[in-house]
């Protein structure tokens, strides 16, 4: 596609509503709409309407009126994309939008592809690719605090974070080239140890934001939650009252749930994606074990397990085997990585034989720390305390309150670590004595890493794969 065209798409949801937007944008965006718009007064060209002004008027199909319509102008670069750009607000019926595109599109006009708006915003200098991924974000975002990160990374928090560690290591490299071409006024007589300290910080600050972006990434797409437990614990009793509905079918017949169920929930600030799981114990039944041999596997990808016992008897050695599985699954991991564990007693209206120092000596023998709540399924009492639980675990309140500076997604968490690397062989090289040519490849290589998160020094073809991904007229 030509990215000097004329694009045009609707830029609202495709479904009945009180209004609907057509986004013209590019060198004949005033042409085309002109050739479509009238005022009650009959003034049709819209290129000397004054820019950031709205206009009542009606839109024509030789001489027939389509619709009623209220037009806005935005003149170059003021505008989202930098081009010369009409919106066309239109009654919100399906039919009626499309027939507005309709007429666009017979003017000169090519329909525009996903992102293809924020593209050229971003092509037009007006955003960098950080932000213009901030805008997909904020579109998507599921939860308080995907939302909030996605604003402060569409107002520049990452941008500003990336730009000023690049800024540093520029002058490194300047440095570095200036002496090695000009010794007699720039003398590098101490410069390692100078430059060692200089890249320890750097390290230090990209380790932070690598580490805390995986606990923001982790936030924003959800928690990865499996119940576990053995059969007729609760389980889908849990599932059911955490999304709200009857997503599970329950039963006092143990082994109801022989496959994995998948659901996501909000619980407070976050999304949860939830996995129930068959009851974990031994069996002889062929397809009881395939599932039971599934909910082992999806312990493997959890970041958090909600175990649930039946507190109406004692502890078994079914409930043993869960526990064992799940310390199993956590064998080896980072700390960024752990999995946290939430034991749930569950039937407390049935009356407890479970304590929670029975519960916390059952973890404690396979080497497990977990939270503890007692509730019951059946009435819901003690199953508010889940909510702060939760928060208290992944530190959902202090991360929202300091507003730390989460890098978005896989790609700019893959170039802060490719960063991060370069900056660490540096390190080595000083170390190990080597010469300031050593230095100043691998601090290049660093500043180009980052500069793929803002969009510099970037390959056409990610571009593309970037923005392919947004939604059609953004």
């Amino acid at each position: 596609m030509n990215a000097q065209d004329t694009i045009a798409a609707i830029a609202t949801g495709a479904s009945d509503a009180g209004i609907g937007i057509i986004r013209i944008s590019g060198e004949h965006a005033f042409e085309a709409a002109s050739k479509l718009f009238r005022t009650p007064g009959g003034r049709s060209d819209i290129s000397n309407f004054a820019p950031n002004t709205i206009h009542f008027g009606y839109i024509l199909e030789n001489g027939e009126v389509i619709d009623e319509v209220l037009l806005t102008v935005m003149k170059a670069p003021h505008s989202y994309t930098t081009e010369d750009t009409v919106e066309i607000n239109t009654h919100g019926g399906v039919y009626v939008m499309n027939r507005v595109l309709e007429l666009v599109l017979r003017c000169g006009v090519r329909l525009a592809e996903p992102g293809e708006f924020t593209k050229r915003a971003f092509l037009g200098g007006r955003i960098d690719l950080s932000r213009a991924e901030a805008v997909m974000d904020l579109i998507s975002s599921q939860s308080e605090f995907a939302r909030k990160t996605a604003v402060a990374q569409l107002e520049g928090a990452i941008s500003a974070r990336v730009r000023a560690l690049r800024e540093k290591i520029l002058y490194e490299i300047a440095f570095i080239e200036s002496a090695l071409d000009d010794p007699e006024n720039f003398s590098l007589d101490g410069y390692p140890e100078k430059l060692k300290a200089t890249c320890e910080a750097l390290l230090a600050e990209m380790n932070e934001l690598i580490l805390a972006s995986r606990r923001g990434q982790t936030l924003k797409r959800g928690i990865r939650t499996v119940i576990a437990g053995k059969p007729n614990a609760g389980k889908s009793s849990l599932l059911n009252r955490l999304v709200g509905r009857e997503r599970a079918i329950v039963t006092e017949i143990a082994g109801t749930t022989r496959d994995l169920l998948e659901e996501t929930a909000r619980i407070g600030n976050v999304q949860l994606c939830i996995t129930d799981t068959a009851g974990i114990h031994e069996t002889s039944d062929r397809i009881e074990q395939i599932g039971i041999d599934r909910a082992v596997r999806a312990l493997h990808e959890a970041e958090l397990v909600l175990f649930v016992a039946d507190s109406s008897e004692e502890l078994t050695e079914e409930d043993r085997l869960v526990v064992r599985k799940i310390a199993q699954t956590a064998e080896g991991r980072s700390e960024a990585d752990r999995i946290r564990c939430i034991a749930i007693r569950n039937k407390s209206d049935l009356g407890e034989k479970v304590s929670e120092q029975d519960m916390i000596r059952l973890f404690e023998s396979e080497g497990l720390k977990a939270e503890h709540i007692s509730c019951s399924m059946t009435t819901g009492e003690g199953l508010d305390s889940l909510e702060s639980t939760i928060s208290e675990l992944f530190r959902l309140g202090e991360i929202l309150e300091r507003n730390e500076v989460f890098l978005a997604n896989a790609r700019q968490t893959q170039a802060m670590c490719e960063a991060a690397e370069a900056v660490s062989l540096t390190l080595e090289s000083i170390d190990q004595g080597l010469s300031e040519d050593f230095y100043s490849i691998d601090l290049m290589n660093a500043y180009r890493s980052l500069g793929t998160i803002i969009g510099e020094a970037v390959e056409d073809d990610l571009v593309e794969e970037i923005f392919s991904n947004f939604c059609l007229g953004k």
